[in-house]
């Protein structure tokens, strides 16, 4: 992905994609992570939000999924909390999602370097955390790619805030609802469809 970020080949891929399902896999996936640390993850999807929207599904997932795993990673008591709801600041709809941690936090002096390539902040501190330290210059790259603003606030010791936003196209402005029960239905929708393009 960096190669190609650099070498301006990355393309953003658009399609429909049900909202509920793409948050339902990525808090899925790190729940495991923080149990396995007993951090407690606190989960606030805006029931409003549209089912459907337009965008580069993978692309978003790639993004949330580097987030809030930094946030698990670099967090080693308290909390994590993903928030997701539409951004009412603009004329045009846009995911507005911020994931908060706990964590190590991150000094004054080392936020301007967070999102260079290849940088590893405090690496005497963090030598057993894994990664190679790409994945904030590459989230960012991808947020500024397809529209979007990525902004964090941090507190060394404290914790930190990343706060993304995202333009997407609506597609069904039906509201999303409780996450997990519009999970349930937009399976069995994805499967319907499926089942159609197969009969």
């Amino acid at each position: 992905d960096f190669s190609k970020i650099e070498a301006g080949k990355l393309d953003i891929l658009k399609t429909d994609y049900y909202l509920s399902k793409l948050l339902t896999d990525v808090v899925r996936g790190i729940q495991i992570k923080a149990d396995s640390k007993k951090l407690k993850f606190h989960v606030s999807i805006e029931e409003t939000l549209p089912s459907v929207l337009r965008g580069d599904e993978i692309r978003i997932r790639q993004i949330l999924n580097n987030l809030l795993s930094n946030a698990v990673k670099y967090t080693h008591e308290g909390t994590v909390t993903f928030t997701v709801k539409a951004n009412e600041m603009q004329e045009e709809f846009a995911l507005c999602i911020s994931v908060e941690d706990t964590g190590i936090g991150i000094k004054p002096e080392d936020l301007e370097k967070l999102f260079d390539g290849f940088q590893r902040l405090e690496e005497q501190k963090n030598r057993n955390i894994e990664g190679t330290g790409l994945g904030l210059n590459i989230t960012k790259q991808l947020v500024e790619l397809m529209g979007g603003t990525i902004e964090v606030k941090s507190e060394h010791g404290k914790g930190s805030c990343f706060t993304v936003t995202i333009p997407q196209q609506i597609m069904d402005e039906t509201a999303i609802g409780k996450i997990e029960s519009a999970y349930q239905r937009d399976v069995s929708k994805t499967e319907e469809e499926k089942f159609k393009l197969y009969a």
